[in-house]
């Protein structure tokens, strides 16, 4: 029997989704499913279960859920396999997928932008295939996207870094909101929650404050994976619900961290460059609200707080809050890029001795009451975007008037215990 190119590149190219993947009965799973599928025992090594995403549980039963369908994929460089092939390249070369369009979130669907920016609309060098761009579309513009894309199934597949401010979440949601308007069907292959989905942090977003950085109510680190998400966007907050699925991942449990998971990490934006910073992320995303460099144009982003003029008063006053599991150290840095690019600053490093008692949003906090009574020349952004990013008024003018940690982080409690209670509806994995 003769083989196609197409044939020999999908059986090479398969190897990290199907090679230790068995069949699944069922890949996908409604919007109304709920529960965890057991990991086996040859899914568990080293003592960590050994995590099958959404896609290795798709192309593991021949990508049953897609027969019959045009589909298009919204993804990002995070979308691999095991053995660190793209889906996209995967799914194309097998004659089992018809894959006709790729759409690319923010920094694109090869990853080649910075913050705020995309790829545009171009053909993919390495599979020809047409790749739209998604970035600050929605509603019936990119509804029209995918008309005209020709798609029947728009498959989502990107790594989450687990807070509310990481815009993927939202291109789900932008995106499940357009396919219902196209009468799309809509399918997430679900990935870990990097820092886990053990608890829900933060202030919950007030609906007047909804932007790109935080569409609807959900609080500040979510604590739920791409799929649940959907699931909940879809049950709570969209107009018109979309057709979905969700493909779940066997292995991952709700307290495991990434290095858990035995997948590869793939920076999911340029700043974003391995699972610490995403644990520290969804707590000093808020110095972006201010005049303080968040550490852009480092190698240690998010990790790495200061503007000049700070010295080591703001490390000893940080420490001296007794925060669970982290220790600040004095710092001074030379952003290459962003805020105060190519001038040496001091500020703090982040150091995370115990993740499983560190609270990230509780960090943030402490870190914005002890620089603007440490240092006089702390400012927030003109523009307020700290609302923006905290959702609301609350934080800001609490701090300006003086609170304190324990005061800021009580104004939000009952907002907090309430989402608890809507997301706990949603979960797929204990």
């Amino acid at each position: 029997m003769g083989l196609s190119r197409r044939s020999l590149l999908a059986a090479g190219g398969a190897l990290g989704a199907v090679a230790a993947t068995a069949p699944t009965a069922s890949a996908g799973a409604s919007s109304a499913s709920t529960g965890s599928p057991t990991a086996s025992a040859e899914e568990r090594q080293h003592g960590h279960a050994r995590v099958r995403t959404g896609f290795e549980r798709l192309a593991g039963d021949g990508y049953a859920l897609l027969s019959g369908e045009r589909v298009g994929v919204v993804t990002n460089p995070t979308g691999i396999t095991r053995d660190a092939r793209h889906i996209v390249d995967v799914m194309h070369a097998d004659e089992r997928v018809d894959l006709v369009a790729v759409f690319g979130p923010e920094h694109g669907f090869r990853g080649t932008a910075q913050a705020g920016g995309s790829e545009g609309r171009y053909d993919d060098p390495a599979t020809g295939l047409p790749v739209y761009d998604t970035y600050l579309k929605s509603g019936q513009p990119l509804a029209d996207v995918f008309t005209a894309s020709g798609v029947d199934t728009v498959v989502f597949d990107i790594q989450d870094a687990g807070a509310r401010f990481y815009t993927y979440i939202w291109t789900l949601y932008d995106c499940m909101v357009a396919a219902a308007l196209a009468g799309k069907r809509f399918v997430v292959l679900d990935r870990p929650n990097p820092v886990t989905g053990r608890a829900a942090l933060g202030p919950v977003l007030d609906r007047a404050f909804a932007t790109f950085v935080g569409r609807e109510p959900i609080a500040q680190a979510h604590g739920m994976t791409v799929a649940e998400l959907a699931r909940l966007f879809n049950g709570e907050f969209l107009a018109a619900p979309v057709a979905l699925e969700t493909v779940r991942m066997t292995g991952w449990r709700r307290t495991d961290f990434f290095d858990a998971t035995g997948l590869p990490w793939v920076p999911p934006s340029p700043n974003m460059p391995t699972p610490e910073t995403a644990l520290v992320y969804s707590g000093t995303c808020l110095f972006e609200g201010t005049n303080l460099s968040e550490g852009r144009g480092t190698t240690r982003p998010f990790e790495l707080l200061g503007a000049e003029g700070i010295d080591r008063r703001w490390a000893e006053a940080a420490n001296a809050l007794g925060l669970s599991g982290v220790r600040f150290r004095e710092a001074y840095f030379a952003p290459t890029f962003s805020k105060f690019q190519g001038k040496t600053v001091g500020g703090v490093q982040l150091h995370v001795h115990d993740r499983e008692s560190f609270d990230p949003v509780r960090a943030g906090i402490g870190l914005l009451v002890t620089a603007r009574s440490s240092w006089s020349g702390f400012a927030w952004r003109a523009d307020h975007w700290i609302d923006k990013l905290t959702g609301s008024t609350r934080v800001r003018t609490l701090i300006d008037a003086g609170a304190g940690v324990d005061e800021v982080v009580g104004a939000w409690q009952a907002d907090l215990t309430a989402f608890r209670a809507v997301r706990r509806e949603y979960l797929l994995y204990r």
